[in-house]
This record gives C-alpha cells, structure tokens and sequence, in this order.
C-alpha cells in the first residue's frame, strides 16, 4: 500500500503544480512560446529574450561540472555560433545555472567558447524551461516567432546534426 501511495504521489505531483514533464525532463514543448527571461551576460549586458524576437535563438543550458556540456560546447563553437555569430537574424546565450561569474568566466575559457554565456545563480531560468532537479546539457532552439521549434537533451550526434540542419532551415 506504501507504494501504491509513493508511485501515485510521484505521478500526479507534476500535474498538482500544473506543469507536465516530457521523458527528458522538460516542462515545454515543441510549440509552446518559449518562456521570457532576463539574463545578465558574462560581459556586463543583459539580454531579455523577448528583445530578440524576429532572430532564431539558440539557448543552450550548462554548467561547467557537466561533462557532457564539455564535450557539446565545441561543436556548438564550430558548427554553430562560427556559422551564423556574425547573422543578424540569429541569437546563441548559454546560460549556465548555479554558478558564480568567476566560475562561468574560467569554465569558458577552459573549453573555449566565444558565444555569449550568461548566468543563472539559481536555476530560475532553467526552471522556466526544466523540472529544476532535470539535468543538462539541454538545448531550446526557437524561431523568429518566439515559439519552441525544437528540444534537445545531452549530446547525441544524430540530433545534434539535426539541431544543425533545423538552425540552418530557419535562417534561410
């Protein structure tokens, strides 16, 4: 009975917050708008989702004790923010949770990154987008409309190339 009542707990919690999760996590979907935020950027600037309607964003959710973030942060350099950084229709913020700039500062470096890293020191941002307890590496990727056109969730090399691909599409 003890477990009858823990498994019914677990299942209807996300629905008593009314939120529901997808199998990797998220509290979005493809669709949704793509919640706003504000987030201060490494560099001093704050971006506001919102202000960067009309572009193709990517946000891309890290840390740097995330081991599989180390390992996508390149490609996402190479293939991606080298591609398109100098697109006026396109956006790339990471946003790295739970970390202070200090720490943000020297995880980009280590890996590099150039393209713009932002911080959220209490996953307030991530939570917008992701049970808090989810992991990451995580992208969103939203159109010029400001809705969700595509999630991912660690580093698989099919969907990365299929993130790629779908970037590529909406900057046509």
């Amino acid at each position: 009975m003890k477990q009858f009542i823990l498994l019914m707990a677990l299942t209807l919690t996300p629905f008593l917050y009314g939120q529901s999760t997808d199998d990797r996590g998220y509290i979005v979907k493809v669709g949704d708008a793509a919640p706003d935020f504000s987030i201060k950027l490494t560099d001093g600037k704050t971006v506001k989702l919102s202000d960067l309607k009309g572009k193709v964003v990517m946000l891309q959710f890290t840390a740097s004790w995330c081991s599989v973030c180390r390992h996508e942060m390149p490609f996402i350099e190479r293939d991606i923010w080298k591609k398109h950084k100098a697109n006026p229709d396109f956006a790339l913020v990471a946003v790295d949770r739970d970390e202070p700039l200090a720490t943000v500062l020297k995880f980009a470096k280590s890996i590099p990154i150039t393209y713009p890293i932002g911080l959220d020191p209490h996953a307030n941002i991530f939570a917008l987008y992701a049970t808090r307890d989810a992991g990451i590496t995580r992208n969103v990727i939203v159109d010029k409309t400001g809705k969700i056109v595509m999630l991912t969730r660690l580093y698989n090399e099919e969907e990365f190339k299929t993130m790629t691909e779908k970037i590529d599409s909406l900057l046509k």
